[in-house]
């Protein structure tokens, strides 16, 4: 599963990185996590603000730091 965080560096976007990396280790995942920091590849995205989360390339949360276990839910939702 490729995994990214889209976000310039807020504390939001902190806090979802943080987010991910927990649910992905918790669920043992083989996953790659990238945080994209560079505002042009952000904008490649359907995103108005960050933080946003991208599963497999598709954009599935924008705007909100989202928990560990919020995280998990939308990995298990787009794993099937």
């Amino acid at each position: 599963m490729d995994i990214k965080v889209l976000g310039p560096g807020c504390a939001k976007c902190h806090q979802l990185e943080a987010s991910v990396k927990q649910a992905v280790k918790e669920m043992g995942l083989e996953a790659k996590v990238d945080v994209v920091r560079d505002i042009i590849k952000i904008m490649e995205y359907p995103i108005l603000t960050t933080p946003g989360l991208v599963l497999n390339g598709k954009l599935v949360s924008s705007g909100r730091a989202l928990t560990k276990t919020e995280v998990i839910d939308f990995i298990n939702k787009n794993m099937a």
